[in-house]
């Protein structure tokens, strides 16, 4: 059986809100910690997830939920090709912070109209 359109977008935008929120808490931990002897800085790799959801789509013909469903976002170290910490870089985090801010802001609007919309779709089929 397919999944619906409305099943893989709300999984989809949940999984991104997921990847936001955790990149959000893995900047903070390395700012605040930029100046802690021996810690190490920590990332989130949610971007290089979802070229497994595109492959998906490109070898099948399309994507569904239970394929998002295995995508597991968490944090990692920062490290660099000789597997050292990477420095923390405070101008480059807070950048980074604000841009994950803006692009959390874009996926809760989208989420929230995606919902508008099946709310009007079960509204006008109750009629």
């Amino acid at each position: 059986m397919t999944d619906g359109l409305e099943s893989i977008t709300t999984s989809a935008l949940s999984l991104a809100l997921d990847a936001a929120s955790l990149r959000q808490q893995a900047i903070a931990a390395n700012i605040a910690n930029h100046a802690t002897e021996g810690y190490i800085p920590q990332k989130v790799e949610f971007e290089s997830l979802l070229e497994e959801a595109r492959r998906n789509l490109q070898s099948k013909g399309s994507v569904d939920r239970a394929s998002l469903a295995g995508v597991q976002v968490q944090m990692q170290p920062a490290l660099d090709d000789n597997g050292l910490p990477v420095k923390v870089q405070l101008d480059q985090q807070v950048a980074d912070m604000a841009q994950n801010a803006v692009q959390f802001q874009v996926l809760t609007r989208a989420l929230s109209r995606h919902f508008s919309i099946l709310s009007t779709a079960i509204a006008d089929g109750k009629r």
